[in-house]
């Protein structure tokens, strides 16, 4: 049943970590003078007026698109409920330690500057709506496992 709520959920949490694509974390960071912008595919410098790709994160961006695939999979898999809630409390973990990954590359990037938040960027949230649809697609499948096991009582 692909029309069920938890899929919704599930369908936006993977464009929500496909938005990282999009978005960037922090933006106007001044680095070394000139100012900075980091997404996960990298960094990039403001040079001669031109927005550059400096600097590459080919890793983080590899795992960034394998980690969006995972909602999608999820989803496919309605007819075993017990395996969609272990894979998505499994994908859960999976985003905290990439969020980790992610916050650790910007430390080593931006040094010691502390950022504002009027340099926060909206792919610093993403990976958090993300837990919290998976979060609200776990719910769901909870309560249609609960309705097939009441369904199979009256039986």
């Amino acid at each position: 049943m692909l029309q069920r709520l938890q899929s919704i959920y599930l369908l936006l949490a993977s464009l929500a970590l496909f938005a990282l694509f999009l978005f960037p974390l922090v933006h106007n960071i001044y680095v070394g003078g000139k100012p900075i912008t980091l997404m996960v595919t990298g960094v990039y410098q403001d040079v001669n007026g031109q927005n550059t790709h400096t600097e590459f994160f080919t890793g983080l961006t590899i795992a960034t698109a394998i980690l969006a695939l995972i909602p999608l999979v999820i989803i496919f898999l309605y007819k075993n409920r017990k395996q969609q809630i272990a894979l998505c409390y499994s994908a859960l973990l999976v985003i905290v330690g990439y969020s980790f990954w992610l916050s650790q590359t910007a430390k080593k990037i931006m040094g010691s500057i502390q950022i504002d938040t009027h340099n926060w960027g909206i792919g610093l949230f993403l990976s958090s709506l993300s837990m919290l649809l998976i979060l609200l697609a776990i719910r769901g499948i909870k309560a249609d496992e609960k309705l097939v096991k009441s369904a199979d009582r009256l039986r």
